[in-house]
């Protein structure tokens, strides 16, 4: 049996770190498998729908180098893969079940169905949802109800005896007693358009979808699903639902916790290949200690075994080292051309990038390499070679368990150790034991000389390396930002 997965995002939002695990594992288990990955649009929900969000699915995917083998653009035996035009397909199926009594017409207004809805709340009732008031109509009655013009939704007729199972492949067999599944959904709405449920169950079948991984939050639509195979007689495909993505705080991951759309994380720099290693081990692992993957690794190591069961944590700090590593295994000629948007839109090179100007990023990106941890941090990194902004508050100067008095002595006699030096081409690494020594002698830690030397010269507590930094600007100007400093405290 040739292993079939998909993907099947509703393009009403950008594209999150949850759907695109969701995406990975679809992908990679495909690919481990020799079978195929399929892209389906599930746009049903119109008023929510948008050209943006389609845009960046396909956006996304590409950055991160996943390549659908069905799906829109490509197309495939399956088609349409896009549920918008498989309307027919969902109507005819729908009035297949009516046919079958498996489903009926629904004839019940929004008001009558809130009332209901009011009244079980009122009187506390056990049995909440929709009340099988259509259930049994004869055909005279149907007749009459459509003479007054309201249009039925089609609803499956959900068994009130017995229970429900489906297997899971990590968590094993899931029941459910039949009145506890969501009464009679609706299937059809009477716009004709299927709910979630109906197309997502149809199109499985169709396109010969063997496995459906999809997040734990689905698992209570399993025993409706697999109700909804009995009904038509279809064998259902394997399940796997996978470990939720959480936050450090336990909760789900959202906007609370930080970024979460994709769109984001690229805008501020990070690399497609640390987002694909980073989030394929939100869940999973190889070995529980091999960290670094490919893209192609993992497209023929990666098992459904190997998934957690338990929610999985995502660390913005532990993304943010991986990022990292990838930065600095990048050569300074493709670290240059990453960075260099970013450069060209803070103002400190031209659209034209002159030669000129590309000597001098060449010359920066090897102190940046070792900073950044994301590519947008070059700007803030490297600010101060371009813009003189200096700083004025003497607290950013004082570093932690310093007084005022201390930092202005630190700032005169490191100042005159580090000037000196350099005018000698000393090596920094010497220059860096004598400030050692004078914070030793002045009782205070390291970084208590260190810090207002390196706010001197860059206006911010986080630069680059300082011998670097002093390098890059000149021994000149390094000379006048810090006799400026020391004047501040003067």
């Amino acid at each position: 049996m040739e292993v079939r997965v998909r993907y099947a995002p509703s393009p009403t939002g950008l594209q999150h770190i949850g759907g695109v695990r969701t995406a990975l594992y679809n992908y990679f288990f495909a690919k481990a498998n020799g079978g195929k990955f399929i892209l389906r649009i599930e746009d049903t929900d119109r008023e929510r729908y948008t050209d943006e969000s389609l845009q960046d699915l396909y956006d996304t995917l590409s950055w991160l180098g996943v390549k659908w083998d069905e799906g829109p653009v490509v197309g495939g035996p399956y088609g349409s893969y896009v549920q918008s035009e498989r309307l027919e397909l969902y109507q005819k199926y729908a009035k297949q079940l009516v046919e079958d009594g498996k489903a009926y017409y629904c004839y019940c207004t929004p008001e009558r169905l809130e009332k209901v809805r009011q009244e079980q709340i009122a009187s506390k009732s056990q049995y909440q949802g929709y009340d099988r008031h259509c259930a049994n109509l004869t055909a005279e009655e149907r007749a009459e109800l459509e003479k007054q013009g309201i249009k039925p939704v089609i609803r499956l007729r959900v068994p009130t005896e017995g229970k429900t199972t489906f297997h899971d492949i990590l968590m094993g067999d899931i029941t459910r007693k039949n009145k506890d599944v969501s009464p009679d959904p609706i299937l059809l709405k009477s716009d004709g358009f299927p709910t979630y449920h109906l197309a997502n169950v149809i199109d499985d079948h169709l396109m010969k979808i063997t496995h459906i991984m999809r997040a734990q939050e689905w698992i209570p639509s399993g025993p409706l699903h697999i109700l909804l195979y009995n009904a038509f007689g279809w064998e259902p495909p394997q399940y796997c639902h996978l470990p939720m993505v959480m936050g450090k705080d336990g909760q789900k991951l959202s906007k609370r916790h930080g970024d979460t759309a994709v769109r984001d994380f690229r805008a501020k720099g990070y690399l497609p290949e640390a987002i694909l290693n980073y989030v394929s081990l939100v869940g999973w692992s190889l070995d529980g200690s091999t960290e670094f993957f490919s893209r192609e690794e993992l497209e023929k190591c990666f098992k459904l075994e190997n998934i957690h069961v338990s929610p999985a944590v995502f660390d913005y700090k532990k993304l943010d080292w991986f990022n990292g590593q990838y930065i600095r295994a990048k050569s300074d000629d493709e670290l240059a051309s990453l960075i260099l948007p970013y450069m060209q839109k803070a103002g400190f090179i031209s659209a034209e990038y002159t030669e000129d100007e590309k000597k001098k990023l060449m010359r920066l990106v090897p102190a940046l390499k070792e900073r950044m941890k994301v590519l947008s941090d070059c700007v803030a990194l490297s600010a101060f070679l371009f813009e003189d902004k200096p700083c004025l508050e003497k607290e950013t100067y004082i570093a932690k368990k310093c007084t005022e008095e201390q930092t202005k002595e630190a700032l005169m006699k490191a100042g005159e150790i580090v000037l000196a030096d350099s005018k000698a081409g000393l090596p920094f690494a010497e220059t860096e034991a004598k400030v050692c020594k004078l914070a030793e002698d002045m009782g205070i830690k390291v970084n208590g000389c260190f810090q207002p030397i390196r706010v001197a010269i860059t206006a911010s507590t986080v630069s680059l390396p300082l011998h670097d930094s002093i390098e890059l600007l000149g021994l000149e100007e390094t000379e006048r930002r810090i006799k400026r400093a020391q004047e501040l405290f003067n």
